[in-house]
């Protein structure tokens, strides 16, 4: 009886561990196949298959209606929106995001920094036929994402030193991962209060960011827009950065922060 209640118990904390790193996969590559996510556990694609049942069923991932595939699913935003500080920033900053969003009708972001890494919390997607790919509760680097280099310029100068010091992942033939070209480019970002990256993190994507301060001038989150680089050109990202901050500023005001004069 112990031996099979043991049993029992293992394969319980074992289901628990493959539905989490099923959510961690999907967070880091979108789309997937079942075939793919059994691969990612080590597991035969049928085991995968019930415990992406079960995940569908609670809304924790959705599957596309034609390919099949998975992604993470609506109820991930409304466990994250349950954490209270990322609660209140994404409350604040609703209105700077929806304003954004109309005004550009580009997908609209809010990022906050978890660790050394940057979480989408909220998202409003483009209203364009090609829009950017999903980004809620996607983790992403700093040194080549519009909104990690936000939070990387405004870092305490010993942090900033360390984390920039690298080594950096190259994404793409134009991520930036030499530190005196990073250190050159934050101090851009922060002397502007925006941030910018053309095919940095993914070929064929362009964003932008600036940051959303707390009562007390802190950055707490970054707003941003995202799409295709052949829509968001240089020419175009430069009409687009003063909205960006605008909306930035908005969702600061409401959370508290007044720009001294």
């Amino acid at each position: 009886m112990n031996g099979t209640g043991e049993e029992r118990k293992f394969a319980g904390v074992q289901s628990v561990e493959r539905a989490i790193s099923i959510l961690e996969f999907l967070a880091r590559n979108e789309w997937s196949g079942v075939t793919d996510i059994g691969n990612e556990l080590g597991v035969h694609k049928s085991t995968a298959f019930r415990l992406l049942s079960t995940l569908e069923q609670r809304g924790l991932v959705e599957q596309h209606a034609d390919s099949g595939k998975y992604r993470l699913g609506i109820g991930i935003a409304h466990l994250a929106r349950a954490v209270t500080a990322d609660s209140d920033i994404s409350r604040h900053a609703r209105v700077g995001c929806e304003w954004l969003a109309r005004h550009t009708e580009e997908t609209v972001t809010l990022t906050v920094l978890e660790g050394f890494e940057c979480v989408t919390i909220d998202q409003i997607v483009s209203t364009s036929t090609v829009a950017s790919r999903g980004w809620l509760g996607r983790h992403t680097p700093m040194h080549c994402t519009s909104p990690g280099k936000v939070f990387l310029a405004y870092l305490p100068e010993d942090q900033q030193a360390a984390l920039v010091k690298g080594p950096h992942e190259r994404y793409t033939d134009r991520t930036i991962v030499r530190p005196k070209e990073l250190r050159a480019e934050l101090a851009r970002v922060r002397a502007a209060s925006f941030a910018s990256t053309i095919d940095e993190f993914e070929d064929g994507l362009t964003a932008a960011a600036s940051p959303v301060r707390d009562p007390e001038g802190e950055v707490v989150a970054a707003i941003g827009i995202s799409g295709p680089t052949y829509r968001l050109d240089e020419a175009t990202m430069r009409e687009l950065e003063p909205l960006v901050r605008e909306a930035a500023e908005l969702a600061s005001t409401r959370m508290g922060y007044f720009r001294p004069a």
